[in-house]
Protein backbone atom coordinates (compact mmCIF):
# COMPACT_ATOMS: atom_id res chain seq x y z
CA UNK A 1 0.00 0.00 0.00
CA UNK A 2 2.87 2.38 0.88
CA UNK A 3 4.50 1.80 -2.52
CA UNK A 4 1.27 2.64 -4.39
CA UNK A 5 0.56 5.79 -2.37
CA UNK A 6 3.04 8.19 -4.13
CA UNK A 7 1.76 7.33 -7.65
CA UNK A 8 -1.85 7.78 -6.51
CA UNK A 9 -1.03 11.16 -4.96
CA UNK A 10 0.77 12.22 -8.15
CA UNK A 11 -2.21 11.19 -10.30
CA UNK A 12 -4.54 13.13 -7.99
CA UNK A 13 -2.34 16.22 -8.37
CA UNK A 14 -2.40 15.84 -12.16
CA UNK A 15 -6.18 15.46 -12.10
CA UNK A 16 -6.50 18.75 -10.23
CA UNK A 17 -3.96 20.60 -12.36
CA UNK A 18 -6.46 22.17 -14.82
CA UNK A 19 -8.23 23.76 -11.87
CA UNK A 20 -5.21 25.94 -11.14
CA UNK A 21 -3.48 25.98 -14.55
CA UNK A 22 -5.59 28.10 -16.89
CA UNK A 23 -2.93 28.86 -19.50
CA UNK A 24 -3.55 26.84 -22.69
CA UNK A 25 0.17 26.83 -23.49
CA UNK A 26 1.05 24.83 -20.39
CA UNK A 27 -1.98 22.58 -20.80
CA UNK A 28 -0.75 21.84 -24.31
CA UNK A 29 2.67 20.85 -22.97
CA UNK A 30 1.02 18.61 -20.37
CA UNK A 31 -1.07 16.88 -23.05
CA UNK A 32 2.10 16.21 -25.05
CA UNK A 33 3.83 14.95 -21.91
CA UNK A 34 0.98 12.51 -21.17
CA UNK A 35 0.92 11.33 -24.78
CA UNK A 36 4.63 10.54 -24.58
CA UNK A 37 4.08 8.63 -21.35
CA UNK A 38 1.78 6.31 -23.32
CA UNK A 39 4.23 5.90 -26.21
CA UNK A 40 7.23 5.53 -23.91
CA UNK A 41 5.58 2.85 -21.75
CA UNK A 42 4.68 0.90 -24.91
CA UNK A 43 8.25 1.02 -26.22
CA UNK A 44 9.56 0.18 -22.77
CA UNK A 45 7.81 -3.19 -22.66
CA UNK A 46 9.05 -4.47 -26.00
CA UNK A 47 12.55 -2.99 -25.74
CA UNK A 48 13.20 -2.58 -22.02
CA UNK A 49 11.60 -5.78 -20.77
CA UNK A 50 11.62 -8.08 -23.82
CA UNK A 51 14.92 -6.83 -25.25
CA UNK A 52 13.62 -6.25 -28.80
CA UNK A 53 14.81 -2.76 -29.79
CA UNK A 54 12.23 -1.23 -32.10
CA UNK A 55 12.32 1.77 -34.43
CA UNK A 56 8.74 1.12 -35.50
CA UNK A 57 6.77 3.26 -33.06
CA UNK A 58 6.02 5.77 -35.80
CA UNK A 59 4.42 2.99 -37.86
CA UNK A 60 1.98 2.11 -35.07
CA UNK A 61 1.44 5.76 -34.14
CA UNK A 62 0.59 6.56 -37.76
CA UNK A 63 -1.77 3.59 -38.00
CA UNK A 64 -3.76 4.86 -35.04
CA UNK A 65 -3.80 8.43 -36.34
CA UNK A 66 -4.89 7.42 -39.83
CA UNK A 67 -7.57 5.09 -38.44
CA UNK A 68 -9.22 8.08 -36.77
CA UNK A 69 -8.72 10.37 -39.76
CA UNK A 70 -9.91 7.91 -42.41
CA UNK A 71 -13.02 6.97 -40.44
CA UNK A 72 -14.06 10.61 -40.48
CA UNK A 73 -13.03 11.20 -44.10
CA UNK A 74 -14.51 8.12 -45.78
CA UNK A 75 -17.27 6.98 -43.44
CA UNK A 76 -18.30 10.29 -41.90
CA UNK A 77 -18.15 8.94 -38.35
CA UNK A 78 -16.61 10.62 -35.34
CA UNK A 79 -12.84 10.50 -35.09
CA UNK A 80 -13.30 9.35 -31.49
CA UNK A 81 -14.15 5.93 -32.89
CA UNK A 82 -10.54 5.97 -34.00
CA UNK A 83 -9.51 6.14 -30.35
CA UNK A 84 -11.41 2.88 -29.80
CA UNK A 85 -10.14 1.20 -32.97
CA UNK A 86 -6.71 2.77 -33.53
CA UNK A 87 -4.91 0.42 -31.15
CA UNK A 88 -6.44 -2.65 -32.79
CA UNK A 89 -5.51 -1.37 -36.25
CA UNK A 90 -1.92 -1.03 -35.09
CA UNK A 91 -2.04 -4.60 -33.76
CA UNK A 92 -3.42 -5.82 -37.10
CA UNK A 93 -0.41 -4.25 -38.82
CA UNK A 94 2.14 -5.28 -36.20
CA UNK A 95 1.33 -8.96 -35.70
CA UNK A 96 1.92 -10.15 -39.30
CA UNK A 97 5.11 -8.11 -39.31
CA UNK A 98 6.22 -9.64 -36.00
CA UNK A 99 5.34 -13.17 -37.10
CA UNK A 100 7.83 -12.81 -39.97
CA UNK A 101 10.50 -10.58 -38.46
CA UNK A 102 10.81 -12.02 -34.95
CA UNK A 103 12.78 -14.84 -36.51
CA UNK A 104 15.53 -12.23 -36.79
CA UNK A 105 17.42 -10.93 -33.78
CA UNK A 106 19.28 -7.85 -32.64
CA UNK A 107 20.09 -5.24 -35.23
CA UNK A 108 18.27 -7.16 -37.97
CA UNK A 109 14.93 -6.84 -36.18
CA UNK A 110 15.58 -3.17 -35.44
CA UNK A 111 16.28 -2.54 -39.14
CA UNK A 112 13.10 -4.43 -40.07
CA UNK A 113 11.01 -2.12 -37.84
CA UNK A 114 12.69 0.86 -39.49
CA UNK A 115 11.71 -0.55 -42.89
CA UNK A 116 8.10 -1.04 -41.75
CA UNK A 117 7.88 2.60 -40.81
CA UNK A 118 9.26 3.75 -44.16
CA UNK A 119 6.96 1.43 -46.13
CA UNK A 120 3.89 2.83 -44.37
CA UNK A 121 5.07 6.41 -44.75
CA UNK A 122 5.64 6.05 -48.50
CA UNK A 123 2.42 4.07 -48.86
CA UNK A 124 0.41 6.83 -47.20
CA UNK A 125 2.13 9.39 -49.43
CA UNK A 126 1.44 7.51 -52.66
CA UNK A 127 -2.18 6.51 -51.92
CA UNK A 128 -3.48 10.05 -52.38
CA UNK A 129 -7.06 9.05 -53.20
CA UNK A 130 -7.34 7.12 -49.95
CA UNK A 131 -5.12 8.96 -47.47
CA UNK A 132 -4.92 12.42 -49.02
CA UNK A 133 -1.18 11.98 -49.60
CA UNK A 134 0.95 14.95 -48.61
CA UNK A 135 -2.16 17.13 -48.43
CA UNK A 136 -3.03 15.20 -45.30
CA UNK A 137 -6.27 14.93 -43.38
CA UNK A 138 -7.86 17.89 -41.65
CA UNK A 139 -10.75 17.65 -39.19
CA UNK A 140 -12.59 20.05 -36.92
CA UNK A 141 -11.67 19.51 -33.25
CA UNK A 142 -14.48 18.20 -31.07
CA UNK A 143 -13.68 20.55 -28.18
CA UNK A 144 -12.59 24.16 -28.14
CA UNK A 145 -11.12 23.78 -24.67
CA UNK A 146 -7.96 21.75 -24.04
CA UNK A 147 -9.25 20.42 -20.74
CA UNK A 148 -11.21 17.42 -22.19
CA UNK A 149 -8.14 16.40 -24.19
CA UNK A 150 -6.02 16.71 -21.07
CA UNK A 151 -8.22 14.33 -19.07
CA UNK A 152 -8.42 11.84 -21.93
CA UNK A 153 -4.62 11.90 -22.25
CA UNK A 154 -4.31 11.52 -18.46
CA UNK A 155 -6.62 8.50 -18.51
CA UNK A 156 -4.58 6.87 -21.28
CA UNK A 157 -1.29 7.58 -19.49
CA UNK A 158 -2.52 6.13 -16.20
CA UNK A 159 -4.01 3.09 -17.95
CA UNK A 160 -0.81 2.44 -19.92
CA UNK A 161 1.42 2.64 -16.83
CA UNK A 162 -0.98 0.52 -14.76
CA UNK A 163 -1.14 -2.12 -17.49
CA UNK A 164 2.66 -2.08 -17.81
CA UNK A 165 3.04 -2.63 -14.09
CA UNK A 166 0.49 -5.45 -14.16
CA UNK A 167 2.12 -7.16 -17.15
CA UNK A 168 5.69 -7.08 -15.83
CA UNK A 169 4.56 -8.56 -12.51
CA UNK A 170 2.61 -11.38 -14.18
CA UNK A 171 3.91 -14.66 -15.62
CA UNK A 172 4.31 -13.21 -19.17
CA UNK A 173 6.38 -10.41 -17.65
CA UNK A 174 8.91 -12.92 -16.29
CA UNK A 175 8.99 -14.61 -19.69
CA UNK A 176 9.66 -11.25 -21.35
CA UNK A 177 12.62 -10.63 -19.05
CA UNK A 178 13.96 -14.14 -19.63
CA UNK A 179 13.91 -13.49 -23.39
CA UNK A 180 15.77 -10.23 -22.85
CA UNK A 181 18.44 -11.84 -20.70
CA UNK A 182 19.05 -14.99 -22.77
CA UNK A 183 16.65 -16.08 -25.48
CA UNK A 184 18.37 -19.45 -26.03
CA UNK A 185 18.21 -20.28 -22.32
CA UNK A 186 14.52 -19.29 -22.23
CA UNK A 187 13.79 -21.60 -25.16
CA UNK A 188 15.66 -24.45 -23.49
CA UNK A 189 13.37 -24.04 -20.46
CA UNK A 190 10.28 -24.37 -22.65
CA UNK A 191 9.35 -20.70 -23.14
CA UNK A 192 7.72 -20.08 -26.52
CA UNK A 193 9.87 -17.04 -27.24
CA UNK A 194 8.25 -16.29 -30.60
CA UNK A 195 4.79 -16.19 -29.02
CA UNK A 196 5.82 -13.94 -26.15
CA UNK A 197 7.70 -11.57 -28.40
CA UNK A 198 4.50 -11.33 -30.45
CA UNK A 199 2.54 -10.52 -27.28
CA UNK A 200 4.97 -7.76 -26.32
CA UNK A 201 4.72 -6.34 -29.84
CA UNK A 202 0.91 -6.41 -29.67
CA UNK A 203 1.04 -4.49 -26.39
CA UNK A 204 3.42 -1.88 -27.79
CA UNK A 205 1.42 -1.52 -31.02
CA UNK A 206 -1.89 -1.14 -29.17
CA UNK A 207 -0.85 1.68 -26.87
CA UNK A 208 1.16 3.50 -29.51
CA UNK A 209 -1.83 3.30 -31.88
CA UNK A 210 -4.05 4.73 -29.13
CA UNK A 211 -1.64 7.64 -28.74
CA UNK A 212 -1.77 8.23 -32.50
CA UNK A 213 -5.57 8.31 -32.49
CA UNK A 214 -5.50 10.81 -29.63
CA UNK A 215 -3.05 12.95 -31.61
CA UNK A 216 -5.41 13.03 -34.59
CA UNK A 217 -8.32 14.11 -32.42
CA UNK A 218 -6.30 16.70 -30.54
CA UNK A 219 -4.24 18.29 -33.31
CA UNK A 220 -6.88 17.97 -36.04
CA UNK A 221 -4.36 17.47 -38.83
CA UNK A 222 -2.01 14.71 -39.95
CA UNK A 223 0.11 13.89 -42.98
CA UNK A 224 2.62 11.07 -43.61
CA UNK A 225 5.67 13.12 -42.63
CA UNK A 226 4.09 14.07 -39.32
CA UNK A 227 2.77 10.77 -37.97
CA UNK A 228 5.29 8.43 -39.63
CA UNK A 229 8.28 10.59 -38.71
CA UNK A 230 11.31 8.52 -37.74
CA UNK A 231 12.91 11.32 -35.74
CA UNK A 232 9.87 12.95 -34.15
CA UNK A 233 8.16 9.70 -33.13
CA UNK A 234 10.39 6.59 -33.22
CA UNK A 235 13.66 8.19 -32.07
CA UNK A 236 11.84 10.32 -29.52
CA UNK A 237 10.24 7.19 -28.04
CA UNK A 238 13.67 5.60 -27.66
CA UNK A 239 15.08 8.74 -26.03
CA UNK A 240 12.16 8.85 -23.59
CA UNK A 241 12.99 5.31 -22.52
CA UNK A 242 16.76 5.84 -22.29
CA UNK A 243 16.53 9.08 -20.31
CA UNK A 244 13.82 7.86 -17.95
CA UNK A 245 15.18 4.36 -17.46
CA UNK A 246 14.86 1.32 -19.70
CA UNK A 247 13.20 -1.62 -17.98
CA UNK A 248 11.55 0.45 -15.23
CA UNK A 249 7.82 1.03 -14.82
CA UNK A 250 7.95 4.76 -14.16
CA UNK A 251 10.94 5.52 -16.36
CA UNK A 252 8.76 6.50 -19.36
CA UNK A 253 6.90 9.09 -17.28
CA UNK A 254 10.12 10.73 -16.08
CA UNK A 255 11.71 10.51 -19.52
CA UNK A 256 8.64 11.99 -21.18
CA UNK A 257 8.66 14.98 -18.84
CA UNK A 258 12.37 15.62 -19.38
CA UNK A 259 12.24 15.25 -23.17
CA UNK A 260 9.15 17.44 -23.64
CA UNK A 261 10.72 20.07 -21.38
CA UNK A 262 14.03 20.02 -23.29
CA UNK A 263 12.28 20.13 -26.66
CA UNK A 264 10.17 23.11 -25.64
CA UNK A 265 13.14 24.81 -23.98
CA UNK A 266 15.00 24.89 -27.29
CA UNK A 267 11.94 25.47 -29.48
CA UNK A 268 11.03 28.57 -27.51
CA UNK A 269 14.63 29.82 -27.27
CA UNK A 270 14.80 29.15 -23.54
CA UNK A 271 11.23 30.40 -23.24
CA UNK A 272 12.04 33.59 -25.12
CA UNK A 273 14.91 34.60 -22.83
CA UNK A 274 17.51 35.22 -25.56
CA UNK A 275 15.00 36.91 -27.84
CA UNK A 276 14.00 39.24 -25.01
CA UNK A 277 17.63 39.97 -24.13
CA UNK A 278 18.39 40.71 -27.78
CA UNK A 279 15.43 43.07 -28.04
CA UNK A 280 16.33 44.88 -24.80
CA UNK A 281 20.04 45.18 -25.53
CA UNK A 282 19.68 45.72 -29.26
CA UNK A 283 22.35 43.05 -29.82
CA UNK A 284 22.11 41.38 -33.21
CA UNK A 285 24.25 38.51 -31.87
CA UNK A 286 21.72 37.63 -29.18
CA UNK A 287 18.90 37.72 -31.72
CA UNK A 288 20.90 35.32 -33.90
CA UNK A 289 21.53 33.05 -30.91
CA UNK A 290 17.77 32.95 -30.29
CA UNK A 291 17.14 31.92 -33.90
CA UNK A 292 19.75 29.16 -33.73
CA UNK A 293 18.45 27.81 -30.42
CA UNK A 294 14.91 27.40 -31.76
CA UNK A 295 16.30 24.97 -34.36
CA UNK A 296 18.81 23.19 -32.11
CA UNK A 297 16.54 20.85 -30.15
CA UNK A 298 18.16 17.84 -31.86
CA UNK A 299 21.53 19.01 -30.54
CA UNK A 300 19.97 19.38 -27.09
CA UNK A 301 18.63 15.83 -27.26
CA UNK A 302 22.05 14.54 -28.27
CA UNK A 303 23.85 16.29 -25.43
CA UNK A 304 21.25 15.10 -22.92
CA UNK A 305 21.47 11.47 -24.04
CA UNK A 306 25.30 11.50 -23.97
CA UNK A 307 25.25 12.93 -20.43
CA UNK A 308 22.67 10.38 -19.27
CA UNK A 309 24.57 7.44 -20.79
CA UNK A 310 27.86 8.57 -19.23
CA UNK A 311 26.54 9.55 -15.81
CA UNK A 312 23.30 7.56 -15.46
CA UNK A 313 23.54 4.51 -17.76
CA UNK A 314 20.33 3.04 -16.29
CA UNK A 315 18.36 6.27 -16.72
CA UNK A 316 17.02 8.63 -14.10
CA UNK A 317 14.66 6.12 -12.48
CA UNK A 318 17.04 3.18 -12.83
CA UNK A 319 19.87 5.10 -11.17
CA UNK A 320 17.69 6.99 -8.70
CA UNK A 321 19.41 5.40 -5.66
CA UNK A 322 22.74 6.62 -7.06
CA UNK A 323 21.30 10.13 -7.60
CA UNK A 324 19.85 10.21 -4.10
CA UNK A 325 23.10 9.01 -2.57
CA UNK A 326 25.14 11.63 -4.39
CA UNK A 327 22.73 14.41 -3.44
CA UNK A 328 22.84 13.40 0.22
CA UNK A 329 26.65 13.33 0.08
CA UNK A 330 26.68 16.84 -1.41
CA UNK A 331 24.32 18.02 1.28
CA UNK A 332 26.44 16.41 3.95
CA UNK A 333 29.57 17.95 2.55
CA UNK A 334 27.99 21.36 2.44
Amino acid sequence: MKKSLPPLVFVALLAGLPLIMKDNYYLHLMILFLMWVVIGSAWNLIAGYTGQVSFGDAAFFGCGAYTAGLLATHLGVSTWWGLALGGFTAIAVGLPFGWICFRMRGAYFALATLALNEVLRHGATIAEDFTGGMVGILIMPSFMSKIPYYYIALALAVASLASLQWVVRSKPGYYFVSIREDQDAAESLGVNTHLYKMLSLAYAAFWTGMAGALYMNYMGFIDPNVVFSLHDISIMAILVGIVGGVGTVYGPAVGAFVMVAVQELFRSGFFGLFKWLGAVSGSASLVKVAEVLTQAHVLGFGILVVVVILVLPNGIVGDWPKIRKRVFRLDAGA
